[in-house]
């Protein structure tokens, strides 16, 4: 009599298991960098967004107060100030020092003099306004009893004309003092409130002020147009005043085929702002790191900031 053989169900062998094991991983693997490379392009886009955004509301806002500007020959006046000082910090200091904060002040005549409301006749006693733009490091929320958060802030400080009229312009004619020495000594310690907040994230901003110059030859005359870009570091200007029309500035035209005295009776004919805005992970980073060279701090910059730049044109007196 034959025995009845089992029917045994047949399982999978090692070297099968190993394979499959070996795929699954391959698959995971290719799934996990894709979505890393998605996360990571994302986060990218998402940052050059938010820097774009800012840029754009410091770039309009100077713009619109630029191509306002009030610059009067025969008034013994000083029209525009810009001045590189040292980014003046509250709390901690950054890792990387700013190396382009010029404090910039002029004579302007926005729209948004008098909050907006030029139409009401009563309000309507003059027209030249006065603008103080500055850039700190501190938290722009200031908030009590919270932990601060410093960032990158610009302000602007802009004046009542009526107040620009009674604590600067009544002023200047009878005192030898500069326009930011007025203007600080008068509105300095409003230029952080929180009403004067543009935007953040900005690490450094560089204004280039291009002067035309009109040069008399023996066979004719030629137009020279001359950048002038204010800058600490070394062999750049670092002052730039309009006064009576004429132009005072540190800038040396060594080598140019103008002189000190032609720039001095030139025309100030636009302004170009240039602008540097870090992403939140690079402000985030300047708070907790130090960097062990200048290669490496330019490196971190160019990986975690944008580039962003606007020619203004201004009314020639």
């Amino acid at each position: 009599m034959k025995t009845p053989r089992t029917n045994r169900k047949r399982g999978f062998t090692l070297m099968e298991l190993m394979v499959a094991m070996t795929v699954t991983t391959m698959i995971v693997t290719i799934l996990v960098s894709i979505t890393a490379i998605a996360l990571d392009t994302w986060t990218r886009s998402r940052s050059e967004v938010r820097a774009s955004r800012q840029a754009k509301s410091m770039l309009d806002s100077m713009a619109r107060d630029l191509e306002a500007l009030v610059n009067r020959r025969g008034a013994n006046t000083e029209w525009l100030s810009a001045v590189v000082e040292p980014m003046e910090s509250k709390g901690e200091t950054p890792a990387i020092d700013s190396p382009n904060s010029a404090n910039l002040i002029f004579y302007t005549s926005p729209t948004d003099r008098y909050d907006g409301e030029v139409s009401e006749e009563e309000k309507t006693i003059g027209d030249i306004a006065c603008v103080g733009y500055r850039l700190m490091y501190q938290d722009p929320i200031q908030a009590q009893g919270a932990k601060e958060i410093p960032t990158f802030v610009l302000y602007r400080n802009l004046i009542d004309p009526d107040e620009t009229y009674d604590k600067l312009l009544s002023k200047s004619n009878r005192t030898a003092s500069s326009l930011d020495s007025m203007f600080n000594e008068a509105f300095g310690s409003d230029i952080d409130d929180a009403n004067n907040f543009v935007c953040e994230n900005i690490f450094q901003f560089t204004i280039t002020l291009n002067v035309r110059v009109e040069r008399s030859f023996a066979r004719g005359a030629a137009t020279i147009d001359v950048p002038i870009t204010l800058s600490s570091e070394s062999g750049s200007a670092t002052e730039f005043r309009l006064e009576a029309g004429n132009i005072i500035t540190d800038f040396s035209a060594r080598g140019m085929d103008v002189t000190d005295e032609d720039i001095k009776s030139g025309s100030l004919t636009s302004v170009e702002v240039s602008l540097t805005v870090l992403t939140d992970f690079g402000v985030d980073q300047m708070r907790k790191r130090s960097f062990k060279s200048a290669k490496e701090q330019s490196e971190f910059l160019a990986k975690n900031s944008y580039q962003y730049s606007k020619l203004v044109p201004v009314a020639t007196p």
